[in-house]
């Protein structure tokens, strides 16, 4: 409409992600095509590019190209379509676009602190993004904003300004850090926007079984070394108790490339090409142990810029990577945490997912039937307090089994609830090193429950249906704090040795 009825000017349309954007690409294609088909005199060809954050910055520089010259001689001018998430809101400016289309909506992180991982969920925008979008028209001459909601509803459904990210994320590294500062009151700290109580009781009580923190809330020595980590203490965790496992390399390499953007590229006219190159790079163990193979195949190309296009894989999220992981083995070297490495790959991988337990063993799904479906481990889907349906494996996903236990990163809510970026483990592990957060008695009834009771027994070599189940405890975390605080001292004695 906006092609065939108003002036020359190129067009700014904000919509939501990568695969909403790219469809609205296709489609405005096909009908500018139709349309030049049918009347080419009336009205001028369409270049329609797309803009987010996983494009290769190439493609991300066809923005500023000019729009297409017209067909003929004195036919109607051409337009350029900029078809965009909401990072040209305000973090560039387009010469040439006099109209903007604004659907109202955009895609926002928020961190779930009963599940515990951070989604990208479709909200509404606030009325100072709405003004900010608008502020995207005329920049060089008049210009006119489209929004596709009411007045009505501009007035008095959107909030005035955007959510604060401190009322939408986790504060488990926050928390860590103001307790290293020597702040303990964190309920009645003068924070700019006050966070949600449970969001910060769900940050402590991380902490308290990372070990980060002891159980009356005191800092741990553990817990002042992963404070010095600009890592997710979870990550963090990992890094310091990786040389148990033997695999403190591999397990740098891997928390390095979960720090950066996804490395995958898949163009929306090459996806089957694309699929094939991630097939002949993944470990069907895992997604963690994919990343790693990449990397070290990235590597062993001699980080060449060809081996990455022909792979489809982002030169510009591995050598962020390649960055990061430089930094972290500073750190670890400062604390000496040793880098260790095994040279039996099957023993390896094996360690690498037992020390991804220690980070992530609240972040685990337990296979239920045999339709695929998983529900969170103690978060559980099924019961009656989540607001949550089951979860399934991201079709993105490289396992090559539906094993019966997962830990994931990555929660996405689109047309149904996935967990993404998962490596398959097993229940007895989950027993042996995070003994305390899978203590029966916090368990309801079910086949979650069953396959854990399996497991206890397993270890403790008991054929009784109790297991560890009603056992007294001394609190929350003591137990597992102090098995991961010994395994802390050890290695530091061990390094002063």
């Amino acid at each position: 409409m906006i092609h065939r009825a108003e002036d020359p000017g190129d067009i700014l349309l904000f919509l939501t992600g990568e695969e909403e954007i790219e469809d609205a690409c296709r489609k405005i294609k096909l009908e500018a095509d139709d349309l030049i088909n049918q009347d080419p005199s009336s009205v001028g060809p369409i270049s329609c590019i797309p803009l987010y954050s996983s494009l290769p910055p190439q493609q991300q520089q066809r923005i500023f190209d000019p729009a297409p010259a017209p067909t003929t001689k004195d036919g109607p001018p051409g337009r350029k379509v900029v078809v965009s998430t909401n990072i040209a809101e305000t973090s560039l400016t387009i010469d040439g676009i006099v109209y903007v289309v604004d659907p109202g909506f955009s895609k926002q992180k928020v961190y779930n602190p009963r599940i515990r991982v951070e989604s990208l969920l479709v909200s509404p925008i606030s009325k100072a993004s709405a003004q900010q979008r608008a502020g995207r028209a005329g920049r060089t001459r008049p210009g006119k904003c489209f929004r596709l909601y009411t007045e009505k509803d501009f007035m008095k459904e959107l909030e005035e300004q955007t959510h604060p990210e401190i009322l939408r994320s986790n504060l488990s590294n926050t928390v860590l850090e103001l307790m290293k500062l020597g702040i303990k009151d964190l309920v009645s700290f003068d924070y700019v926007d006050a966070p949600a109580p449970e969001t910060l009781m769900r940050a402590l009580e991380l902490l308290n079984y990372l070990a980060a923190l002891d159980d009356d809330g005191n800092l741990t020595p553990l817990g002042g070394i992963m404070a010095e980590f600009p890592l997710d203490p979870q990550l963090a965790k990992l890094l310091i108790v990786s040389p148990e496992f033997k695999c403190s390399n591999e397990l740098l390499t891997i928390t390095a490339m979960m720090s950066v953007p996804n490395v995958w590229l898949r163009p929306n006219n090459q996806r089957r090409e694309a699929d094939a190159a991630k097939a002949s790079l993944t470990v069907p163990d895992g997604d963690h142990l994919t990343l790693l193979n990449v990397y070290n195949q990235y590597v062993l190309n001699k980080q060449d810029k060809n081996w990455c296009w022909s792979n489809y894989l982002s030169q510009r999220a591995l050598q962020q990577a390649d960055n990061v992981r430089a930094q972290l083995q500073r750190t670890m070297e400062r604390f000496d945490v040793d880098l260790i490495s095994l040279s039996d790959e099957k023993k390896l991988f094996i360690n690498i997912r037992q020390a991804l337990v220690c980070g992530f063993f609240m972040q685990v799904a337990h296979k239920e039937g045999e339709k695929g479906n998983y529900l969170t481990v103690k978060d559980n889907q099924a019961s009656g307090l989540s607001h949550i349906s089951v979860v399934a494996l991201h079709p993105s996903c490289g396992l090559d089994t539906q094993p019966e236990w997962v830990i994931f990163n990555e929660f996405v809510l689109t047309t149904r609830p996935y967990i993404r970026t998962v490596s398959e483990v097993k229940a007895e592990w989950l027993v042996e090193f995070a003994a305390n957060y899978f203590d029966l008695s916090t368990f309801q009834d079910g086949e979650t429950k069953r396959a854990l009771q399996r497991a206890w027994n397993k270890r403790t070599g008991r054929g009784d249906a109790n297991g560890p189940e009603g056992k007294k405890k001394s609190g929350k975390g003591s137990k597992q704090n102090d098995s991961d605080e010994r395994l802390f001292k050890k290695r530091r004695t061990d390094g002063k040795d």
